[in-house]
Parts: C-alpha cells; structure tokens; sequence
C-alpha cells in the first residue's frame, strides 16, 4: 500500500526592507515542525519577494 500525504505551502514575507530574516524563517520552519509537518522545499521568486515552504506529513 502506498504512503498518502497531505501538503502545506507557507508564505513567508520578507521584512519592510525587503529582507528575509533568519530567525523568522527558522521559527516558522520550527512551527510547522511541531505540528508534524516536514519541509520538503523552498522557493524564492527575487530579492523583496515572499518566500514559499512546502511542507509534507502523512495523512
């Protein structure tokens, strides 16, 4: 039988600068994490632009 998934995408938004922070992505990241979600990938579309993470976990 194969495994079934469920996915998440999260938009993470740069500061009013246009920067990204680490500890900000980080405590999104670890967020997800405790609600058993596993980050898959990362996408960036250019400078000032959000972020999206793709997240996992089995249904």
């Amino acid at each position: 039988m194969s495994t079934r998934w469920t996915f998440q995408v999260v938009e993470i938004k740069p500061d009013v600068w246009g920067r990204m922070k680490a500890p900000v992505m980080q405590e999104q990241i670890n967020k997800m994490g405790a609600q058993g979600w596993e980050l898959v990938n990362v996408v960036s579309h250019g400078l000032a632009a959000p972020m999206y993470a793709f997240f996992k976990r089995e249904a």
